[in-house]
């Protein structure tokens, strides 16, 4: 074989080698990023469910709490217009959003209970409250591991080289589950 030849033997392979390393680096790639993006689809539905279930259970809880606090109404209503906001709601952030709001709902409504002593004995509720305190945990470990799959996700797509890629395939960052403002205030504790 002439020197020539075996030139052009080693430039045909150096460049086979290096277009299967790109290849191999795309497809490696794209793949990690498409697991990560169903990573964070899967966890969201996970925190949809719980969101669904407390949604489920307002209701029931609402009805109880109205047959003892009838001059309670603004609370009521307010909670069941968060409860109709979350089921409008469309989008992630809108969905996000909706569900801050019913939280900070829920909390008024349990200071409410607090001014009826019957109430807080009464069984149905001292039921469902259990049920929505179980709930809530429930989404706080959703809410959490949501969290951490959008982290890595994010953290995959915006990373040197691979944000490259991510930008060319349309791979957007996520958004993470945030505590509305009001979650951050120290709560007042008072005794009457």
């Amino acid at each position: 074989m002439s020197k020539g030849k075996k030139i052009l033997v080693g430039v045909l392979v150096a460049f086979l080698l290096l277009a299967l390393s790109f290849y191999g680096f795309f497809k490696g790639t794209y793949n990690r990023f498409v697991g990560l993006d169903e990573g964070v689809k899967s966890a969201w539905a996970q925190v949809e469910n719980q969101l669904q279930r407390r949604f489920d259970l307002i209701p029931n809880l609402v009805e109880t709490v109205k047959g003892y606090a009838k001059q309670e109404k603004d609370v009521l209503v307010e909670v069941t217009n968060a409860r109709s906001r979350v089921g409008g709601a469309n989008t992630v952030p809108d969905k996000i959003a909706a569900n801050n709001e019913l939280s900070g709902a829920l909390s008024r409504l349990l200071v409410v209970v607090e001014r009826y002593p019957e109430l807080k004995s009464n069984e149905n509720f001292l039921r469902l409250q259990d049920e929505l305190a179980g709930t809530e945990n429930r989404i706080a470990v959703e809410r959490r591991r949501y969290n951490e799959a959008v982290r890595n996700y994010n953290v995959a797509i915006r990373s040197f080289p691979a944000n490259l890629l991510a930008g060319m395939f349309g791979f957007d960052k996520a958004t993470f589950f945030e505590a509305p403002a009001a979650a951050k205030a120290t709560p007042q504790v008072k005794f009457q």
